[in-house]
């Protein structure tokens, strides 16, 4: 992938939809705990095995932890609850990347990214992921920034949570098309927050980027992926034009 400046490549009807409506992105750093506990199949429900119910205690009371600390101010586990339509048909010209398929996520928040990156060093951080590794199939853990945000994600109300990994050739067109795109769940889902992950070193993980954003429901977003006629032409048609591709997870609070 690279980060060279090029130009978006838009299909179908420009300006259709309202311009994403952003605030200043936030001076904070992020860990993310990615994990695939149990496999499943690329499309429908999770069920949570007791090898998920130990993990997600286990994350709980880190998270618990961390939630108190000066450095990290909010620490969240979410379970996820379905694998929903939106993929698109990049990947089929990319098959060496690795699909999501993570069940479990740890997100924490932290003042600021250096404290992010100084708590991935810690004995602590390094034996619960190698820990996490021997009892998982596939185990990613980021440091990242944020790059774009729609709004605060509220992780104090349960909801629907989405966790959507990008995959692009151009990090930098990755990041137009979801500007580009995000219009498009503002107007059409009421979509009021959303925090762009940006991971701090890409060589390490095969997204990009990693969207984050809350719904109050699944009925607030998941009908219009299925139905909504729009969302094919306007959002997965500019990914796979612009070389994008979403592979997105829906989660709750664990």
């Amino acid at each position: 992938m690279t980060n060279q400046s090029e130009a978006l490549q838009i299909v179908g009807p420009k300006n259709k939809f309202p311009e994403v409506s952003l605030i200043e992105p936030a001076q904070s750093g992020y860990l993310l705990l990615a994990i695939e506990v149990d496999h499943r199949p690329s499309i429908g429900f999770f069920v949570e095995s007791k090898a998920k119910k130990k993990l997600l205690g286990t994350l709980k009371a880190l998270a618990q932890k961390l939630g108190t600390t000066d450095a990290g101010f909010d620490a969240t586990v979410f379970k996820a609850v379905i694998i929903p339509p939106g993929r698109g048909a990049f990947l089929n010209k990319r098959p060496e990347v690795k699909i999501a398929k993570f069940d479990v996520v740890l997100l924490v928040e932290f003042v600021t990214v250096d404290a992010a990156k100084e708590y991935q060093k810690t004995p602590e951080w390094a034996a619960l992921v190698a820990d996490i590794k021997e009892n998982s199939h596939n185990v990613m853990s980021i440091a990242a920034s944020n790059a774009r945000r729609i709004g605060p994600v509220d992780h104090a109300t349960n909801g629907i949570f989405l966790f959507n990994y990008f995959y692009a050739d151009s990090l930098d067109v990755n990041l137009q098309v979801w500007n580009y795109t995000a219009g498009w769940f503002q107007d059409q889902t009421g979509l009021d927050n959303s925090t762009v992950l940006l991971p701090d070193d890409a060589t390490q993980v095969p997204y990009t980027i990693i969207n984050h954003c809350r719904w109050d429901g699944l009925r607030n977003i998941l009908p219009a992926l299925l139905f909504n006629r729009s969302f094919k032409p306007f959002v997965l048609d500019n990914f796979e034009q612009n070389n994008t591709a979403a592979i997105p997870i829906l989660y709750k609070l664990a």
